[in-house]
């Protein structure tokens, strides 16, 4: 456990966000191993079959990772007020939470499988390979919630390094299945699924054990646990908007994936490839948004506010800084970056043009994160929701329509940043009126 609210402020963030970075970029690199093993030994059918499902396993478990991101935001408020008491019945509560959320999840994700992809208009070279992976991913939900309980919970207590250790675990076990399962076995793209639940699994068993053993306050025993309703209704307000507003993102990113459809394999194969390398490019900033939202949560719950807004800039400057060295990479070996994933000139050459038109505006999508970090650390989630909810549904996916029908695939790719850009304004002019105060969970005495 770290106290954020004394020391200096660009320290405690930058050594709070280092094993934060790693870990997610451990984390994706289960998504980026997938992909490339599948689209070099199994081609590019499966490869399209794993992407596809990307965007509706992200649907179906995003509202329940935004409530769990609101669990940590309560956790760090309580903690930073020095309130344990309450900080042990969070962790209670929304473990419970999420062992019901995962089985309601696997179950209707498994049956709906084949559904949803029809109604997205996957190529029917492609469904039936993308039904089988989805429906192995979704049995292991619980596995993978239950991790992704105990990241939120350490992270909302000030400790990043102890969820990147599992993860690095996780990650090395998941490429060592797939090279097992696909290279030397030949089982095809149901064992890179089974790969990935057993890895999830590997990571929850190893932590949970971990904290049974070594933590001072987190305990995992269903049979002590005891369900607090007040603090759930805490967890559900903070993180419901989160939830709400990653449930947009997810189905907008639905949406997109089914104008991608229309433009047959080779569209949906470079796509899927290109998505994992935005999404890896992408993940340090969201970080240190993160790591921004457990800081701001423990300085406003100590009420120091000050402290809190210098950590703001402290965190934007990191992740501009970021953001600007990633764009030039990626401009500069963006070809080489899809070539990894497949040989296919034709997929190569739309996967290209992907990167290069998104990741010029990875700026904007720095201060849009850092903000919506910040904000949700303070409490205030209703407006990073709205503001996600009116750039995606107002503008990207509008013009993602508008344009590829006038300038063909392309179009989809250049909607993206115009929603970027309406997102960040919105955010702009939200924090500097001031309306976020007065959101937090702990409460000055003379306010009781």
């Amino acid at each position: 456990m770290r106290d954020f609210t004394v020391g200096s402020e660009a320290k405690i963030i930058l050594n709070f966000s280092i094993p934060l970075v790693i870990g997610n970029l451990f984390q994706n690199l289960y998504n980026i191993v997938d992909s490339i093993i599948v689209g070099n030994y199994l081609g590019k059918e499966a490869l399209g079959a794993v992407g596809a499902s990307f965007p509706i396993i992200f649907t179906l478990m995003s509202l329940i990772i935004g409530i769990g991101s609101g669990a940590s935001t309560v956790v760090s408020q309580y903690f930073g007020a020095k309130q344990m008491t309450k900080v042990t019945k969070t962790i209670d509560t929304i473990f419970i939470f999420f062992l019901g959320a995962s089985l309601i999840v696997s179950s209707f994700g498994i049956y709906f499988a084949e559904d949803i992809f029809r109604l997205l208009q996957l190529p029917e070279a492609i469904l039936p390979e993308a039904v089988n992976y989805m429906s192995i991913y979704l049995s292991g939900m619980f596995f993978f919630f239950g991790f992704n309980g105990i990241t939120s919970i350490l992270r909302g207590l000030g400790d990043s390094k102890t969820p990147l250790y599992f993860m690095v675990i996780s990650t090395l076990t998941n490429i060592f299945l797939d090279l097992l399962f696909v290279v030397v076995f030949g089982w095809g793209i149901k064992s890179v699924a089974i790969a990935t639940v057993v890895a999830h699994a590997g990571a929850f068993f190893a932590a949970a054990w971990y904290l049974n053993r070594k933590h001072p306050v987190i305990k995992l025993s269903f049979r002590k646990y005891l369900f607090d309703r007040d603090i759930f209704k805490s967890c559900v307000r903070i993180g419901l908007p989160t939830g709400f507003q990653q449930s947009f993102v997810a189905f907008g990113m639905m949406a997109i994936m089914a104008i991608v459809n229309g433009f047959g394999t080779n569209a949906v194969a470079a796509y899927a490839a290109a998505i994992r390398i935005d999404s890896f490019a992408k993940m340090p900033a969201i970080t240190f948004s993160s790591a921004l939202s457990s800081f701001t949560g423990q300085n406003l719950g100590a009420f120091k506010e000050d402290r809190a807004k210098k950590g703001l800039k402290i965190t934007l400057l990191f992740s501009l800084v970021y953001s600007i060295s990633i764009s030039i990479i990626i401009l500069v070996f963006g070809e080489y970056l899809i070539q990894f994933f497949t040989s296919d000139q034709g997929v190569i050459a739309i996967g290209q043009d992907y990167l290069v038109i998104v990741s010029s505006f990875y700026l904007l999508l720095a201060i849009m994160f850092t903000l919506t970090g910040f904000l949700r650390g303070a409490g205030a989630t209703f407006i990073p929701m709205l503001t996600t909810l009116a750039s995606l549904y107002l503008f990207r996916i509008p013009m993602a329509y508008f344009l590829s029908d006038h300038i063909g695939v392309n179009g989809i790719w250049w909607a993206e940043p115009t929603g970027w850009m309406a997102g960040t304004l919105i955010l702009i002019a939200y924090y500097y009126s001031g309306k976020w105060r007065g959101k937090e969970v702990v409460k000055k005495p003379t306010e009781n």
